[in-house]
Parts: structure tokens; C-alpha cells; sequence
């Protein structure tokens, strides 16, 4: 019997990826397979939970043991969109270790749940993935958008992760350093927080490391440089402030 494993990162895509698997092959061969960065959102787990749950599938959790800012202080590196190892590390990583051990690539299809607007990336993931077969059950007709699937997950109960609510993805609480400068006005918006922590670790590697490195970049003048957390805050935070009328003559602020 061929074995069917989804990488089940908690989003929404590989969530709608397993349930065509699923409803194709049935429950019992398919593996449900999600690595622990330890810096998920609490609530990437009960969606984990609930949906495995509905779908009757004990899932697979394997970990690194590191969270992303550790990884960066012993890469000596400070992810940012180009190049994240944490993601290496913490997720391809781990499974590509427990898919070895575990399964033969005579027998097995893995899944990615990459949706139609991210074709792209499947030639890079397959090559990544030899000598693995690997399928994107979601680049297949009836093609979903993303609040599609969102609605879906309703439809059948379950609510769906929090993040949706603000954020284009359920990685890493929001805190995802491929993200680009507008994500990054959504964290501040949404959870000024766990914004500032990020802000001071990311301040706590500069330091350590004694660059001027930093998770976003801006272009200025055809010239690409880093843009810390903490000057992307004082923008925002002044054109916050500069967009908010003054009060008219002889009337109190």
C-alpha cells in the first residue's frame, strides 16, 4: 500500500491539501507530518489538533528542539527574506530526517499544500524532495482561493487559525522574517507585543554580532540597505501620527 504523507504546517493550504488526500485515499495511509519551530501561534494547535481530530489522524510532531532566534545566533546569521534558515533547520530539516527513517521512496507520495497561484515553486520543491514523489493536491482543479478554503474550514466546523483574520499565513506567530515591510505594519497593528520582543532580539543579534544586519530592507535610490524593526516602528509611528488632524482653532485637543 502506497504511503501518502502530508506536510502539515498548520495553514490553511496544507490543511486543504490533506483533506483531498484524504478523500482519495482514506485515512489510513496518510501520515500528517508537522515540525514544532517552537514559535508557532497556541492556536496553530488547536487547529492542529481539531482538523487531525475530524480528519482521524494522529499526527506526526518532530522538533529541531531550537526556536528561530537561536538558530540565527548559532548561524551567526539573521534571517530575513532572502534567506531564512529557520527554516531549514527547523522544518525541512526535522522531516526530511523522519521521512528517511520511516518511509521508502519506492512507496510513498509526499504533499505540499501550495495553492494554484504558487506554481513556481513546486519545480524547486520537487528537485528539494529526490528522490521523493511529491504532489500539490491544491494546484489541481477545483482550484481554491484562500478565503475559500478558510470558508471550508467552517463549513465542516472548525474554526480556522486566528492569523487569517490579519495575516496571509499561520507561521511562526506572525513573526515570519520572509515576510516583507507591509506584514511587518500588520504585526505592529495587530500585536504590538510580540512586535517589540521581535524588535529586541532582533536589536540583541546587531549587538552580538557587531553588523548592521537586519530582518527587512528597504531601496532607496537604487541602493538596497537593512531597515531594523525598530527604525520600520518610527516610521510607521510617525506617519501615524502626522495623519491625524489637528485640532481647529480654539477648539481643545
Amino acid at each position: 500500500m502506497t504511503r501518502h504523507i502530508v506536510q502539515y504546517s498548520g495553514g490553511i493550504g496544507s490543511w486543504a491539501a490533506a483533506m483531498r488526500v484524504v478523500e482519495q485515499h482514506g485515512p489510513r495511509s496518510v501520515d500528517l507530518l508537522i515540525a514544532d519551530s517552537r514559535a508557532e501561534d497556541p492556536d496553530l494547535w488547536r487547529f492542529v489538533e481539531e482538523t487531525s481530530h475530524y480528519l482521524g489522524i494522529e499526527p506526526v510532531v518532530v522538533a529541531d528542539g531550537r526556536d528561530p532566534w537561536q538558530v540565527f545566533r548559532d548561524e551567526r546569521f539573521l534571517g530575513n527574506s532572502r534567506l531564512a534558515p529557520c527554516s531549514i533547520q527547523l522544518k525541512v530539516n526535522p522531516c526530511r530526517r523522519w521521512i528517511e527513517a520511516n518511509a521508502d521512496p519506492n512507496d510513498t507520495i509526499l504533499y505540499v499544500g501550495f495553492d494554484h497561484t504558487e506554481q513556481r515553486r513546486i519545480p524547486g520543491t520537487r528537485n528539494g524532495w529526490a528522490p521523493w514523489q511529491v504532489e500539490f493536491p491544491m494546484c489541481q482543479e477545483p482550484f481554491l482561493t484562500k478565503q475559500e478554503m478558510l470558508q471550508w474550514s467552517r463549513d465542516i466546523g472548525i474554526t480556522p487559525p486566528r492569523l487569517y483574520a490579519w495575516a496571509e499565513h499561520n507561521n511562526c506567530y506572525g513573526l515570519c522574517v520572509r515576510a516583507g515591510l507591509g506584514h511587518w505594519a500588520k504585526v505592529l497593528q495587530h500585536s504590538p507585543l510580540l512586535y517589540a520582543e521581535a524588535e529586541r532580539k532582533e536589536q540583541e543579534i546587531r549587538e552580538e554580532l557587531g553588523k548592521d544586519v537586519a530582518i527587512l530592507r528597504e531601496r532607496r535610490g537604487g541602493i538596497s540597505r537593512p531597515l531594523t524593526l525598530a527604525e520600520h516602528r518610527r516610521r510607521l509611528q510617525g506617519t501615524l501620527a502626522a495623519s491625524v488632524p489637528s485640532p481647529a482653532p480654539g477648539v481643545a485637543a
